[in-house]
């Protein structure tokens, strides 16, 4: 069974700072990390058009990162089909701000045309992001993902232990929250939808 790494939610929890005090607090019912210090990165391609991707191409909507792999039994494929149904318990207008990221921890089997048509499985808006081994291990030590291979039998036949939670940033491109990958859809629905107003 592949660990959940549940410490990272205490460290997370541990680089929580207040929002501005002019401003009244969202109440979410996800972990509030606004002004976390870390995830201020990224540099990876666009599984579907091979381009490179940033976190500013990301700003003008609500983004859900999520860091996984194709063969995952469980836990990936389970947060997928999460984000899924949260998207279609909100509104329509809401749902069209919002965009789901999967980021590959596994970049030697999960190659950008495989993880298109993954992502598409799912949602035909979801993307998916791949770069070289040393550009996710980069981006995974920024985000505090962590992830090993486990139970190897050969090269391209193991499992991946992974970190599994999720991170929402706002329209500007802002770390805000961290949503555990037991959440529901219903929560994950009035999460997004409170971010699409902020």
């Amino acid at each position: 069974m592949l660990k959940r790494f549940s410490f990272l939610a205490l460290v997370a929890l541990s680089l929580v700072a207040c929002t501005p005090s002019d401003k009244p607090a969202l109440k979410f019912n996800s972990t509030d990390i606004t002004g976390a210090s870390f995830a201020q990165k990224l540099a990876l391609n666009d599984a579907a058009t091979k381009t490179p991707r940033t976190l500013d191409s990301f700003k003008g909507k609500v983004t859900v990162f999520f860091f996984g792999y194709m063969f995952c039994p469980d836990y990936c494929p389970t947060t997928m089909t999460t984000l899924n149904a949260a998207l279609a318990k909100m509104s329509l207008e809401d749902a069209k701000q919002v965009e789901v990221v999967f980021v590959t921890v596994d970049p030697k089997r999960d190659k950008p045309e495989e993880l298109t048509k993954y992502v598409a499985a799912f949602n035909p808006n979801f993307k998916a992001l791949y770069g070289s081994e040393d550009a996710i291990t980069t981006t995974a030590k920024d985000w505090k993902i962590i992830y090993q291979k486990a139970q190897v039998k050969d090269e391209f036949s193991y499992l991946v232990d992974h970190s599994t939670q999720m991170y929402a940033f706002d329209k500007q491109g802002r770390i805000r929250l961290m949503i555990r990958h037991e959440t529901g859809a219903d929560v994950i629905a009035k999460d997004l939808t409170l971010l699409t107003k902020s």
